[in-house]
């Protein structure tokens, strides 16, 4: 997954701003596709091509650097909050990277296929509720090690205590601190 970059490390690759990746993802100059949280994604052999045709200079890989990118998934019904969460962690310096989930159904496939080491996850959805997202993951072998944050607008004692029990590392009221939420994925992460 180190060949797809996000609009942001795209840019970051070219020295140009997102907003200019994205007019040219939009011009048709650079391919690139939507994941299913609708973030765009380009296969890094794509903008290099892009970058040779263009005379921008392609630069050196961080030599002897194969460390492993910490994976999130945000899981939440509210775009907005999911979208805010996802940039704000796809532009941090740790470079994770970040996929996102609008239901409790969702966020268990993406589990098993995307294999994230912490999961962002709102007590209250639609379908299947944040309390048995986190006991299906934390009673799962394979990825009983996730970190989970929980996310709710309705966070009182007894739903922290709940979701403690159920397995989860930290809870978090809505709205959100963002800083604060970083601040903690770096620590549960150990970055």
């Amino acid at each position: 997954m180190k060949d797809i970059l996000t609009v942001f490390k795209a840019g970051k690759y070219c020295n140009v701003s997102s907003k200019t990746i994205i007019n040219w993802i939009d011009a048709g100059h650079i391919e690139a596709y939507k994941t299913v949280g609708g973030h765009r994604r380009i296969k890094k052999s794509d903008l290099e091509i892009f970058m040779k045709k263009q005379g921008i200079p392609i630069p050196e890989e961080n030599e002897g650097k194969s460390e492993e990118r910490r994976r999130v998934l945000v899981v939440d019904d509210d775009p907005i909050i999911v979208e805010t969460i996802v940039q704000a962690l796809e532009e941090d310096e740790h470079n994770y990277e970040v996929i996102s989930a609008s239901d409790g159904f969702e966020a268990g496939l993406q589990v098993n296929h995307f294999k994230p080491h912490l999961l962002i996850l709102d007590i209250m959805m639609p379908d299947i509720k944040g309390y048995d997202v986190c006991k299906r993951i934390k009673s799962d072998e394979s990825t009983k090690d996730t970190k989970i944050i929980v996310l709710s607008a309705y966070l009182d004692e007894e739903k922290f205590k709940k979701m403690k029990g159920c397995g989860a590392d930290i809870c978090f009221s809505k709205p959100l601190p963002l800083p604060n939420l970083k601040e903690e994925v770096a620590r549960l992460l150990g970055m």
